[in-house]
C-alpha cells in the first residue's frame, strides 16, 4: 500500500497533470506562450517557472512525477509544506538559469525546454542530503545503493552528458541548475558557508 502524499507534493502532481491535459488540447500554443526559449528567440519572463509543467510526452511527464511522488513527499515531511515548495520553485528557477545561460552560450538551435526535471533533480539533491544512508533500489539494473551515491552518480552522468553532448535534446545543464540551487538552498537553511549563520 503506498503512502498517503503530503499535500504540496499531491498539488504539485495535480498541477503537472492538468497542465499536461491541457498540452493535449492546445497543442503547440502551449509551448509558444510557456515553454522555456532561448533569451534571443521567443522568451518571455513568466518561462522560467512554467516550463516546469509542461512535458514532451506521457512517458516524459510519468517519470518525473514517479520520483516527485517517491522523493518529494519524504522531504515535505521534514521541512513542511511552505519550506518546500520555496525549495522546489527555487530549484524550477535555477534550472532555468542555468539552461539560459548555456543556451546564450553555446548557441544553437532555438529549442524550448520543458519539463519538471529541474526541480525533481533538487528534490533527489535534498533526498540525499537529509536521508543520505538510505538505500535506494535502481530499476535498470536492479543494484541497491545509498542515497548519496545514487544522486552523486546521478550528477556525473549528468555533467558528462551535458558536456560530451550526449542524449541530444535533454536539458543536462538544466538538471545540474536545479541540483546546485538545492544543494545552496539547504546550505543557506543550516547557515552553511558561503551562507552566514541563520538569525531568528
Amino acid at each position: 500500500m503506498f503512502p498517503s502524499v503530503p499535500p504540496a507534493t499531491k498539488i504539485l502532481i495535480i498541477a503537472n497533470v492538468a497542465v499536461f491535459l491541457l498540452e493535449t488540447v492546445a497543442g503547440g500554443m502551449m509551448f509558444a506562450l510557456f515553454a522555456l526559449w532561448p533569451l534571443t528567440s521567443g522568451f518571455l519572463p513568466w518561462q522560467i517557472v512554467t516550463y516546469a509543467f509542461l512535458h514532451a510526452g506521457l512517458t516524459h511527464l510519468l517519470l518525473n512525477m514517479f520520483a516527485l511522488y517517491m522523493f518529494g513527499g519524504e522531504i515535505e515531511r521534514v521541512v513542511g509544506q511552505r519550506r518546500y515548495l520555496t525549495y522546489y520553485f527555487v530549484c524550477v528557477l535555477s534550472a532555468a538559469a542555468a539552461q539560459l545561460a548555456v543556451t546564450a552560450i553555446l548557441g544553437g538551435a532555438p529549442y524550448p525546454t520543458v519539463g519538471a526535471s529541474g526541480g525533481v533533480f533538487g528534490v533527489l539533491l535534498a533526498f540525499a542530503m537529509y536521508f543520505p544512508r538510505r538505500t535506494i533500489l535502481l530499476i535498470i539494473p536492479p543494484i541497491p545503493m545509498p542515497a548519496w551515491l545514487f544522486v552523486t552518480l546521478f550528477g556525473i552522468l549528468e555533467l558528462y552528458f551535458g558536456v560530451t553532448g550526449t542524449q541530444a535534446g535533454v536539458a543536462h545543464f538544466a538538471h545540474l541548475g536545479g541540483m546546485v540551487g538545492g544543494y545552496l538552498m539547504i546550505r543557506r537553511w543550516r547557515g552553511r558557508p558561503p551562507f552566514g549563520r541563520r538569525r531568528f
